[in-house]
């Protein structure tokens, strides 16, 4: 009996449970290791903010996907991973052997510069400790009039997250301020100028104050480079993304910071019965951006290698796409399209993303 362990309930492993379910694998005995039997959707995080959506539509049922695929479903985190020794170790002690390892397990918010806000830090990530402490926030807000919301981060997930709480403040009637934090690099660097310029524009008719300097979170809220001190009675930490601290002691191959270092096949080039997809792995052969599209489009080709390795047949290669759209949502049902060069914006914009994440959801429902 072979021994496959899929360690995270991402966006890749979703494809990997769907091919399970579809295809038959004797012989193979399958484990999920995740921290909860539903997976929270991140691209409908701010629509559920704003108050679009309720929680039971932004989430996917991975205990009925588990089933479906008869695959075991073990409700917990890893503490740990040896390559070497082919296993993968528990909170409680308990060792996982396997034969085959895909790891699906994201990154982690890099708070190094915002840990003395203290009890008023609330990172983005994980996405279930968030679903649970918005509406708490919402609830302090409207009993606390002049209430402050700083937001920390200038990519899509900042400006979303920030533009989202603007509008749900509104919504409420809530006298708060809403102010986001964004690096000397700008707001969505990378991004083009057109985006940049429709986001800025949106953001001040909103109402949500922008302040380009870096932050360091302090216990009053966040002090900016120039010495300005913003008070906050909650800080959102969108910041940028580090590679998980337990992949240190893996004994994977690692690249220059710290992520799985992966060929191709988003197989690792240290351990080849090691797979990675999404934000815990960096491929070597080619520059990709730390995106959710590529972690929803390397599923299938995941799954397919997995199931190749398992029955000794050829592997096939992600070729990521050059340029990946990006739908940002703008607190009402409005949005910003990104492509390239290309930028636009929207009620119809909204309505596209609207479609896109539900078919997402439904995709992965049970029938």
């Amino acid at each position: 009996m072979k021994r496959l362990v899929l360690v995270g309930g991402g966006h890749a492993h979703l494809s990997v449970l769907r091919a399970l379910a579809q295809k038959k694998t004797p012989g193979v005995e399958v484990t999920l290791v995740t921290p909860s039997t539903h997976q929270n959707y991140s691209g409908m995080l701010p629509g559920w903010m704003a108050g679009h959506y309720v929680q039971a539509q932004c989430r996917i049922d991975l205990l009925s996907l588990a089933q479906t695929a008869r695959v075991h479903m073990a409700v917990d985190r890893i503490a740990g991973i040896d390559a070497d020794q082919h296993c993968v170790r528990l909170p409680d002690g308990r060792r996982l052997e396997y034969d085959l390892l895909s790891l699906d397990i994201g990154s982690e918010i890099d708070l190094s510069w915002l840990e003395m806000a203290g009890n008023k830090l609330l990172p983005v990530k994980p996405l279930d400790d968030f679903f649970v402490a918005w509406p708490k926030i919402l609830a302090c807000a409207r009993e606390q009039p002049g209430y402050r919301l700083v937001v920390v981060g200038g990519g899509a997930a900042g400006v979303e997250l920030a533009l989202a709480a603007r509008y749900a403040f509104s919504r409420a009637n809530i006298q708060g301020r809403v102010e986001l934090v964004v690096s000397e690099s700008g707001l969505l660097a990378g991004h083009a100028a057109g985006v940049q310029g429709r986001i800025k524009h949106f953001l001040a008719r909103a109402g949500v104050f922008v302040h380009r300097q870096r932050a360091v979170g302090v216990e009053e809220g966040v002090m900016l480079s120039d010495g300005t001190l913003l008070p906050a009675d909650c800080v959102i930490a969108a910041t940028g993304a580090r590679a998980p601290l337990l992949l240190k002691f893996s004994k994977l191959m690692l690249d220059e910071n710290g992520y799985i270092a992966v060929n191709g096949f988003h197989r690792s080039l240290s351990h080849p019965n090691v797979f990675a997809a999404g934000d815990v792995c960096a491929r070597q052969d080619v520059a990709m951006v730390r995106s959710g599209v590529h972690a929803v489009r390397a599923g299938p080709v995941l799954a397919a290698n997995l199931l190749a390795t398992l029955m000794g047949t050829p592997l096939v290669t992600y070729q990521p796409r050059q340029r990946s759209l990006y739908l940002l949502a703008c607190g009402p049902q409005y949005g910003v399209a990104s492509w390239g060069g290309f930028s636009a914006e929207g009620k119809w914009i909204w309505r596209w993303k609207d479609r896109i994440d539900r078919r997402f959801i439904q995709r992965f429902s049970a029938p």
